[in-house]
């Protein structure tokens, strides 16, 4: 009870906070996905090493275009927890926050996942924040994995539950690199679309993995989460990683953008600076990261 209480005090004061300059003004972030650096050499068109003159250029140029944020879609390290300590090295040099998601590489050499999200300074392992008219939702995907320390714990029968019915449905991805979210974040997502409809704000959620295009690396129970997002036009997009080829489609009329992961090609790069207008979202590609925009209805 007491943690409901909060998040809907939390929702009130946040509601309450938006000003006339936040709504009129263009929000302008960056967004990068699957940086995967690991000091070791490059295999099977992963270039670990690379990661890092990517993300230099990348920190620079949000810089030089003066985003308001950042947004990293997960799997920012490889294989071993430590290079986290690099990679900070130079997110540290960004001008603005940067929000994290982790993504399924994150969670090698962790035993306490609550660790890793200290270590990336998020304030939960799934959590929203709002910039002016706009609630932007940052989704757990990983929350039940084979990799993200389930075993013992309830989450791990709801894993097996979703592996199951994949099997039995003949889906496509159920990998242990994928994930899914619980039927208790599922239930803290549908209660902060309805107040964000309620509140006639606009909604961006963001995922590591992927849910539309159907493939071999879409969540677990990603059929399940589309059926609660699309219940809401407040949803204006929703933007991922994981699948380091990039895809895009439209699910009942809701854009769905998987960003082409950084760590694919040795030279070109893959990073996206989001322009929010009053009526549009357009999303400036770098590098092999295509340009796209977005229409969409204000005000519900």
């Amino acid at each position: 009870m007491k943690n409901i209480i909060g998040f809907l005090m939390g929702l009130n004061i946040l509601w309450g906070c938006t000003s006339v300059q936040d709504e009129t003004s263009v929000l302008r972030f960056g967004i990068f996905a699957d940086v995967q650096y690991a000091d070791c050499p490059s295999e099977n068109m992963r270039f670990y090493r690379e990661a890092l003159r990517k993300l230099d250029t990348c920190i620079n140029y949000f810089n030089k275009e003066n985003v308001q944020f950042s947004i990293n879609l997960g799997d920012i390290i490889d294989r071993r927890n430590r290079d986290l300590d690099t990679i900070k090295s130079y997110l540290c040099r960004l001008d603005n926050k940067i929000y994290h998601l982790t993504g399924n590489h994150d969670y090698k050499e962790v035993v306490n996942n609550s660790m890793l999200y200290r270590q990336l300074g998020m304030p939960s392992e799934y959590y929203w924040f709002k910039k002016g008219n706009w609630v932007f939702i940052m989704l757990n995907t990983n929350e039940i994995a084979a990799y993200a320390n389930v075993a013992g714990t309830e989450k791990e029968q709801e894993l097996a539950e979703m592996l199951d019915k994949i099997k039995q449905e003949g889906g496509k991805q159920g990998y242990r690199w994928n994930g899914g979210i619980s039927q208790k974040q599922m239930e803290w997502l549908d209660n902060l679309l309805a107040d964000c409809e309620k509140h006639k704000h606009n909604v961006l959620v963001f995922s590591h993995h992927p849910f539309y295009p159907f493939s071999e690396f879409t969540a677990l129970n990603n059929v399940e989460i589309l059926e609660t997002i699309s219940r809401y036009s407040c949803v204006k997009a929703v933007i991922s990683g994981h699948h380091h080829a990039g895809a895009f489609g439209y699910y009942k009329g809701i854009p769905m953008i998987t960003q082409e992961g950084m760590i694919e090609t040795e030279i070109q790069n893959a990073y996206s600076i989001v322009e929010i207008t009053k009526d549009s979202i357009l999303m400036k590609g770098y590098g092999r990261v295509p340009t796209r925009s977005f229409k969409y209805s204000d005000g519900l």
